[in-house]
């Protein structure tokens, strides 16, 4: 142990959940009677482990005493806070789903790294990763499950560090729940989303960013961790009817166990419902009553708005999936080849196309 004089490192500070009050007075009444009795932790000079005492004494000036810690590079430091963290008995559930989480990424990371350094063209690499979920959650006493669903949390607080600071503070800090976030968060997309456009369209494309009951996917990739999720009663609520023209069509995409919640949303939107097309992924999906590899997209009507042409498309479409929602670009020819006139919009877009028009917050 050395008395060497610390830094302090700015990301350090805010990477740790600081004390509540009463826990802050007694650590400082423990060290006005005791003394500062545990060693603060630094590496490089900078303090892992220890800022409050650090504080303290400083103020007080009371002595103290460090220890070095030896780590390779930066990222092992703050994986050392955040393993050292979950050793605290006082963090909310939401913390510690969060320190985890950030264990989990960082793990990830750093198998991917390796991969693309020593190539994985064996495919060595990729089967890490569970063994990654598997050792953490030994380590922390969760199940693998617990372990990927941290990840996906802790990516959705890194995110709102971005474009939220003051709301990602207040669940580091506890004072907020990370679900409550996520709520405020997608009511003010909607709000967003429903201040625009003020034209009038004929032709609508929409990929509802839906809200699943269960978690059976969450390994896979839920809809919430990619984008922020809406209930039907959000959605039913977008004024998407202002939007259209008398004579309009509606192609609404909907997964098979959340068929039958997309007509209340029709119905909203003043559409009816006609007919549908198969999209058959090929690659097969996670499902409770079978293996799910086909979603629909379900063709609607307002006023009169058959097809301009006569051209007649087969109902089912086998096209291998790509990216998590990506939907493929052929059903949008499709679209374009049956509804040529017209204004378009397509809702929820998440990339510019030519000829079509925007309209959400993943725009």
């Amino acid at each position: 142990m050395t008395q060497t004089r610390p830094k302090i490192d700015p990301e350090f500070q805010t990477w740790i959940s600081p004390l509540a009050p009463d826990e802050y007075a007694q650590l400082e009444a423990n060290i006005l009677a005791e003394g500062c009795r545990d060693a603060l932790v630094l590496w490089r000079g900078a303090i892992l482990d220890g800022h409050n005492r650090f504080e303290i004494c400083q103020r007080h000036a009371l002595p103290f005493e460090t220890v070095d810690l030896e780590l390779p590079d930066r990222e092992a430091a703050l994986d050392w806070i955040d393993a050292n963290q979950l050793g605290r008995r006082n963090l909310t559930p939401d913390q510690r789903s969060i320190l985890r989480g950030r264990r989990y990424n960082r793990a990830k990371k750093t198998v991917a790294e390796a991969g693309s350094i020593g190539g994985s063209s064996s495919g060595q690499n990729v089967h890490r990763l569970p063994k990654t979920a598997e050792t953490l959650a030994a380590q922390h006493g969760v199940t693998e499950r617990t372990i990927r669903r941290d990840g996906k949390r802790a990516e959705f607080m890194e995110r709102l560090e971005k474009v939220a600071p003051s709301e990602a503070k207040a669940v580091r800090d506890g004072r907020k729940r990370l679900n409550e976030v996520r709520r405020e968060t997608r009511r003010a997309s909607v709000k967003e989303a429903a201040a625009l456009p003020a034209a009038k369209y004929r032709v609508l494309y929409a990929d509802p960013p839906w809200k699943y009951a269960d978690q059976l996917t969450e390994d896979y990739g839920p809809t919430k961790f990619h984008y922020p999720a809406m209930s039907i009663p959000d959605l039913c609520a977008l004024p998407v009817a202002g939007l259209c023209e008398p004579d309009a069509v509606l192609f609404l995409w909907v997964t098979s166990p959340l068929l039958e919640d997309a007509f209340p949303i029709i119905k909203a939107w003043g559409f009816q419902y006609k007919t549908s097309f198969v999209w058959d992924k090929i690659k097969h999906n996670m499902g409770h009553y079978n293996s799910v590899r086909h979603e629909f997209l379900l063709v609607c009507t307002r006023g009169s708005c058959t097809p301009d042409m006569p051209k007649l498309f087969d109902s089912v479409q086998s096209i291998e999936r790509g990216k998590h929602s990506e939907k493929p670009e052929e059903f949008r020819t499709i679209i374009d080849t049956l509804y040529p006139h017209g204004k378009r919009l397509e809702l929820f877009a998440r990339k510019e196309v030519e000829g079509w028009e925007r309209w959400g917050n993943q725009a």
